[in-house]
């Protein structure tokens, strides 16, 4: 816009500098023929005509500068208009495809790749459904492969399961059954499988789901067959994995003598990985415990309290002695329940 401006200042200083009659480089031109003059009649004028042709040559020097500089310009109209134009383009684009010429440049190379994705739709659709039929093909092998492991690991786990059941005084069949099909309806993260736990507690009796068969100690004898053969198979818990919080409450419902016995050793064992959180009356399953707490009601001020007090070896002694005794606790039953304390403490 100041083309015409900066073109007319330039020309004018060059003329002032040199290219005009009274220029300052004809000026110092013509001082230097009289001071040559006087120079050879004085020579204290010799300094002074080696100064006024050092500035000459910085005139003609500057002068030369301005000349090229004007020469420069293009004071164009026209070019001026389309400039102008194109950053009031620039400035429209950024009010809404981004802040910077930057960010407008790869919003229109998005753009231009959507457009270009919608002109060649089917071959892009074609395309997708070769990838999604491929992706269907290696899950569906997947699933297949993940279903026999699952079948032949449900065999060998009614076996275990069974086997721990028995151990703890329940003379249950346990049965896993794997359903569904492959239908892509079915397909899931974990495969097309339906996965249900069958339990006949009684001989006798039919098998039916887990959670609707079972009572609250059946199930949590269940689930306790079922976390000890898991924790077998899983082995030793990694110093750096989470340690796991299982609560078993009515495990004792139903039992007592070995299988109670039977009980508080599987606990203890699942407890070496775990924390084990048990809620029992019977003696046997208490003195596995590594610690005791009693659960206790009190009145105070017309109003109940439940207190959770934790025990000693002393304490531990007599509530498992009042455990076998009842409300009277005999030295026969303390000394009972001290050597099954000593017992629990030393078992694997």
């Amino acid at each position: 816009m100041n083309a015409e401006r900066l073109h007319a200042a330039a020309t004018a200083a060059f003329d002032r500098l040199y290219e005009g009659e009274a220029s300052a480089s004809a000026a110092l031109r013509s001082a230097m023929k009289h001071i040559e003059e006087l120079s050879r009649f004085d020579g204290k004028f010799q300094d002074c005509a080696a100064a006024l042709n050092s500035a000459r040559i910085t005139v003609e020097d500057m002068g030369a500068t301005l000349r090229d500089y004007a020469g420069g310009i293009n004071a164009s109209p026209g070019r001026l208009a389309e400039v102008e134009d194109r950053l009031a383009l620039i400035d429209r684009l950024k009010r809404k495809y981004g802040h910077t010429v930057e960010e407008i440049t790869a919003y229109g190379q998005e753009i231009a790749a959507k457009l270009h994705e919608v002109e060649n739709r089917d071959e892009a659709v074609k395309q997708l459904r070769r990838e999604l039929a491929g992706a269907a093909a290696e899950y569906l092998q997947a699933a297949r492969a993940l279903s026999r492991q699952r079948l032949e690991a449900a065999r060998k786990l009614e076996r275990l399961v069974e086997g721990e059941l028995s151990d703890l005084a329940m003379k249950a069949r346990f049965k896993v059954e794997i359903g569904g099909s492959e239908e892509e309806a079915n397909w899931g993260p974990t495969g097309f499988d339906e996965v249900a736990y069958l339990v006949s507690a009684n001989p006798g009796e039919p098998m039916g789901p887990v959670e609707k068969i079972a009572s609250g100690g059946e199930l949590s004898r269940i689930m306790l067959a079922l976390k000890v053969v898991a924790a077998r198979a899983g082995g030793a818990r990694k110093p750096q994995s989470p340690l796991a919080t299982l609560v078993f409450d009515e495990i004792d419902t139903g039992i007592g003598g070995r299988a109670a016995e039977s009980v508080g050793r599987k606990l203890k064992s699942l407890a070496q990985a775990n924390q084990v959180l048990c809620i029992t009356h019977l003696p046997q399953i208490a003195s596995f415990a590594d610690h005791h707490y009693v659960i206790e009601k009190q009145e105070t001020g017309g109003r109940a309290r439940t207190l959770v007090r934790r025990l000693d070896l002393a304490g531990r002694t007599h509530e498992v002695a009042r455990l076998l005794s009842g409300a009277i606790v005999t030295d026969a039953a303390l000394k009972n329940a001290a050597q099954m304390l000593k017992a629990g403490a030393s078992s694997n």
